[in-house]
Formats: structure tokens, C-alpha cells, sequence
């Protein structure tokens, strides 16, 4: 049986690199092995429960649908504008300003892909007009894609949120130090690496030159920040007077958007909720599948087994809940379905490592989202080098050691 298992697995991992649906190959799989492991009902009624996850669907959904807000308003626009401006005016600082600003554009927009595609066509030809080489430049943009782990619709925080009993914000308080270090970390590195290979300036750019004649409406790009900081300020200084949680915050978001840039009330409303639909079917989707893919796993004892072996060898789940998500999202080119498979097998039982829930669980979240950001089949990646015209894997080794090292300091600070 266990071979058997194992044998699926691999196929299961074989298939999501070759870029196969990740939700159909996670649910083929759970349903196989729970019929294998002899109780097939297993896998349906998981995918029937996970279906009605009402924290998880709440906190996603309402984000992609204020991020859809924010596309059609083109306030996701204004703000990135307003960054570029402001980074072109300290040239030495350029590599990592946009590291952080794309960083801070994923906090607001929690998409990497969406923001790759934002950010991208901003930031990458401003560097390129400056001298920057087109590979370095879309590493720089690439190596930003992981600020959503701040934001509290990231699908993981709610998900590591449930399994521990504690709010989205707990979750983010409990590992934003290590997300920023990380950061810092990587920016630093990045910039490093760009002067080492004499990257940072000298090209002679034909294909871009600098867009100045973008006018910034600056309440327009407060709007994509505006959610995330009501969620602070009332979970901080209101936290008695105010019950505010993300979908609260992202329809007053959303209301106030409406209102500074006078859209269409019928056009902004379509909008959100198509957005809403399109998180549903596909972060959900892969939540749904992953929970399917999780109970195939325990229906042939592989759970139970992978369990007793990291019980009787502690030492290895640190190494695991990091490096494990972490390989994972660099291969396949998505964080998701590794981190959600880790988390909802192992992290319910952390504690009997030594670990809180929390804490495991947003070592396989920051794990599996670094793995991602240095992916070279990753959808930002793609998006990127598209832009820059280069090929995926020079982005991918330009951001390798940025990564590696981020990945190491990040969990440093979860672990102590």
C-alpha cells in the first residue's frame, strides 16, 4: 500500500511540473487513493466540506474582488505610477526601491501574477531606460511577487488561521518580522548580484523609454492600500469598538473607490463580484482539491506514516515545513497546492513537534512562496520575462540565491 502510494504521489508531482491542471491531477489522485484505501466516500465528502469553508471563502474572495475594483478603476495603476516616480529620483536605490514597491503593490493586490502584469510594465521599463540589464530588471519584479502574505486575504493566512483557532491578523502579526527580513534579505542580494555582474546600469535600452507623461492622481492611488490599513488601524486601535474583518474592509474599500473615482456604480459592482467568481474557481478550487488530494493520503495510511516518522524524528519537521513547500513551489511554479497539502496534513498536529500551529504553518506558507518567486515556470515569471523580452530562466538564476538566503533568515526568525 505504501508503495502504491508513493508511486501516486510522484505521479501527482510529476504531472503539476509538466503544468497540468493543478486542480484536476490533486483531485484525480485523492479520489484514486481513497478508492485504493478501500473508503472512496472519503475523498467526496472532503471536497463536499471544503466546498463551504466560510472564513477561507469570505477573506479570498472578497480580496480578488477589490482587486478587480482596483483594475477597472486603474487606481492598481496610479498607485504603481506614483511608485515609479518617486524611485526614479534616487538612482542608486533603484533595484531594491523596486523590489520593495512591487512588494508593496502585492500587499494591496494579492495576485502574483496580476501584479507581475501591473507592476512589470511600469517598473521594468523604467529600469530598463536606466541602464539596467532586462533579465536583472524582471528578477527585480519577480523578486517582490511574495508581498501578499501581508495581506489577510491571502489564502493561507485564513487557512493557517482556521486549523489554529486564532484570527487572520494573529496569523500576520505572528510572522511579518520574518516576511520583512526575508525581504530586506532579498533586496539586498539582488542588488548584490546586479553589481556583481555589472547589471545595475550600461544597457542601452531601444525598446522602452521612460513614460513621464503618466499623471499620478494620488487619492486614486491610495485606494489599493486603503482596505489594509482600515484592517490595521481597527485591529490595533479599535480592536474593542470596531469588529472589523476582511470582507467588511474590502466592500468599504470598494464603496470609497466608487466614490473618489466616480465609476459606474453597475460597471464597479459587476466587477467585484466577477472578481469574487474568479477567486472561487480557482484559489478555492485548489483549496477544495488540495483537502481531496489530503484525504487519498490518510485513506492509504501515508499521513499516518509520514506522522509517525517525524515523530520519531523531530529533528527533520523544521527542515521539512520550509524546504519542502519551498522545492515544491520551484518546481511546479505554484506555492499553493504544496502548502495547502502540508498544512492541512500536518499542521493540525504540530504541537506534537514542539511547534504551534501558527508558527509551522507560516513556515510551509513563506516556504512555498519563495519556492514560487524563484520558479521559472511560475505565471509572474512568465509575465516578466515577457516584458523584458528575456528567457524564464535567467529571471530564475538571478533570483536563486536571493531566494535561498531569504528563505534561511525568514525561518530563523520563525523558529526563534
Amino acid at each position: 500500500m505504501m508503495i502504491v502510494g508513493l508511486f501516486i504521489v510522484i505521479a501527482t508531482v510529476y504531472f503539476l511540473i509538466k503544468q497540468y491542471d493543478a486542480r484536476f491531477v490533486l483531485l484525480a489522485s485523492g479520489i484514486i487513493m481513497a478508492c485504493i484505501g478501500g473508503v472512496p466516500m472519503s475523498s467526496l465528502d472532503s471536497f463536499a466540506k471544503n466546498m463551504t469553508n466560510g472564513g477561507l471563502i469570505q477573506a479570498v474572495c472578497s480580496v480578488m474582488g477589490f482587486a478587480m475594483v482596483m483594475k477597472i478603476t486603474q487606481c492598481d495603476k496610479h498607485l504603481i505610477n506614483f511608485m515609479a516616480k518617486a524611485l526614479s529620483r534616487f538612482r542608486p536605490f533603484l533595484i531594491p526601491g523596486v523590489v520593495f514597491a512591487t512588494y508593496a503593490v502585492n500587499v494591496a493586490l494579492p495576485s502574483a501574477a496580476g501584479t507581475a502584469a501591473a507592476a512589470g510594465a511600469i517598473f521594468v521599463p523604467l529600469m530598463m531606460s536606466a541602464g539596467v540589464h532586462p533579465a536583472m530588471a524582471a528578477a527585480a519584479v519577480k523578486c517582490g511577487t511574495y508581498g501578499s502574505m501581508l495581506n489577510p486575504g491571502l489564502a493561507h493566512n485564513p487557512f493557517v488561521a482556521k486549523i489554529a483557532g486564532v484570527s487572520v491578523m494573529d496569523v500576520i502579526s505572528f510572522h511579518y518580522k520574518a516576511n520583512i527580513a526575508s525581504l530586506l534579505t532579498a533586496a539586498v542580494v539582488i542588488t548584490l548580484t546586479a553589481y556583481y555582474l555589472k547589471e545595475h546600469k550600461g544597457y542601452q535600452s531601444t525598446r522602452f523609454e521612460a513614460d513621464e507623461s503618466f499623471k499620478v492622481n494620488y487619492l486614486y492611488a491610495l485606494m489599493p492600500i486603503l482596505p489594509i490599513a482600515i484592517l490595521i488601524v481597527c485591529s490595533t486601535l479599535f480592536v474593542d469598538k470596531v469588529k472589523m474583518d476582511v470582507p467588511q474592509a474590502m466592500l468599504i474599500g470598494a464603496a470609497v473607490s466608487l466614490f473618489i473615482t466616480r465609476t459606474h456604480p453597475v460597471k464597479l459592482s459587476n466587477a467585484f463580484f466577477e472578481g469574487m467568481g474568479k477567486a472561487y474557481g480557482s484559489i478555492i478550487g485548489i483549496i477544495i482539491s488540495a483537502g481531496v488530494f489530503v484525504s487519498g493520503l490518510t485513506a492509504m495510511g501515508l499521513v499516518s506514516n509520514f506522522m509517525d516518522i517525524m515523530l520519531n524524528n523531530p529533528a527533520i519537521v523544521k527542515i521539512c515545513a520550509a524546504v519542502g513547500p519551498f522545492v515544491l513551489g520551484v518546481i511546479m511554479g505554484s506555492g499553493d497546492a504544496a502548502t495547502f497539502a502540508f498544512n492541512e496534513a500536518i499542521t493540525p498536529h504540530a504541537q506534537d513537534f514542539g511547534l504551534s500551529q501558527v508558527q509551522m504553518g507560516s513556515m510551509a506558507t513563506l516556504g512555498g512562496t519563495l519556492g514560487r518567486t524563484m520558479s521559472p515556470i511560475a505565471g509572474a515569471t512568465i509575465i516578466v520575462a515577457g516584458i523584458a523580452g528575456v528567457n524564464p530562466m535567467e529571471i530564475a538564476k538571478r533570483n536563486c540565491l536571493p531566494m535561498i538566503l531569504a528563505m534561511v533568515v525568514g525561518m530563523f526568525f520563525l523558529l526563534n
